[in-house]
């Protein structure tokens, strides 16, 4: 059921009338700095990394006067990073805070200025290590919230039985695995809690750092997924191409509408379709409507400046943005994403413009 398909024909046909008018121009800038060299350095959300590095590798191989080098650090510090100008571009799952933007915005030197641009969606997932239990175990709306506030603390509790009559959940401890350093991941996730349970909200709430009432911690998106496979009894969230790569078992979360959902290209499109975007094209919706949707979805970002010190790596960022949006999402699927509905991607790609010289 969680299998994913490249379609890489459709897809790029489909992508055709949007980008080509971008793409077109890269082929004129690799000649005039065709012996040069740029470096582009980024960091940040862990949630891309996997489609970020591939696509660094798979634009390095058409553009070898250009190196992408991409650090997953976290949504956190990636943020810190872009602000503070260590980086040529920062990534980001959650919206960057007023005061962020504001230093940016208000610096009169380069780089300055702000340009936030949705790369590419997808889900976060309730993985799970439970010996002699396969996928797609049943979750409600309270028994999720339940868990990870140390409510529920064996899998053979009734209120899980209940909702997986046919399963024979062992006498186990459950061990709540999140995420330890400042993530986007986990303001998603969070912001999900926070907006089905009333008692998450009052006790815990919602960010990228919270005081989790259970569990261990782990860093980034793979360091959950690897204590996930460790811990008999472990469940934890991460971005499903994570789970998919290191095949952990997903459960099937209660959405709005009451349906238990798995995250496929489908249900993630639906949740995603809910989602609106301001003018900066950041936005969320923690719990969308409809009875396809999955109940946990996001678009993730780069930062880009609007005004960089040089010619040279303006036009390197604008080509490998460019590329990403174009050819890049192909990858998208494989790896475990969802590719830019034509709308969001057509304002992606206006936005890449807008950054100068």
């Amino acid at each position: 059921m969680l299998t994913r398909s490249l379609s890489r024909r459709f897809f790029l046909k489909s992508l055709s009338a949007t980008a080509a008018g971008f793409v077109a121009g890269q082929s004129n800038w690799r000649q005039a700095f065709a012996q040069q060299v740029t470096n582009l350095n980024g960091a940040g959300a862990t949630f891309p990394a996997p489609i970020y590095q591939t696509w660094a590798q798979e634009f390095g191989k058409q553009n070898p006067n250009i190196q992408v080098n991409y650090q997953s650090v976290g949504s956190g510090a990636g943020r810190r990073q872009f602000v503070a100008r260590t980086v040529d571009f920062g990534a980001s799952d959650s919206v960057p805070r007023p005061e962020e933007i504001a230093q940016v915005e208000g610096e009169a030197q380069p780089p300055k200025g702000m340009v936030s641009i949705p790369m590419v969606a997808g889900a976060l997932v309730a993985a799970y290590n439970i010996p002699g239990v396969g996928s797609e175990i049943r979750l409600s709306r309270k028994v999720l919230a339940d868990i990870f506030l140390g409510k529920l603390s064996r899998w053979n509790d009734p209120l899980i039985a209940a909702l997986n009559p046919r399963v024979n959940f062992p006498n186990l401890p459950i061990t709540v695995v999140h995420r330890s350093d400042g993530s986007g991941t986990t303001d998603i996730f969070t912001s999900h809690l926070n907006a089905i349970s009333t008692e998450w909200r009052e006790r815990v709430g919602r960010g990228s750092s919270v005081n989790w009432p259970t569990g261990v911690g782990a860093r980034g998106n793979e360091g959950v997924s690897e204590q996930i496979k460790q811990i008999p009894g472990a469940i934890g969230y991460v971005e499903f191409g994570f789970a998919k790569l290191n095949n952990l078992n997903l459960a099937r979360l209660e959405n709005r509408s009451g349906k238990f959902v798995t995250p496929t290209v489908t249900s993630e499109q639906a949740g995603l379709s809910q989602i609106q975007l301001n003018e900066r094209l950041l936005g969320v919706d923690p719990d969308p409507i409809g009875e396809e949707s999955y109940p946990i979805v996001g678009y993730t970002w780069i930062l880009a400046y609007k005004v960089y010190a040089n010619a040279q790596t303006s036009q390197a960022m604008k080509a490998f943005l460019r590329y990403a949006l174009s050819e890049g999402q192909a990858f998208a699927e494989p790896l475990g994403y969802v590719p830019l509905p034509a709308e969001v991607l057509k304002k992606s790609l206006a936005a890449v413009e807008t950054i100068t010289p």
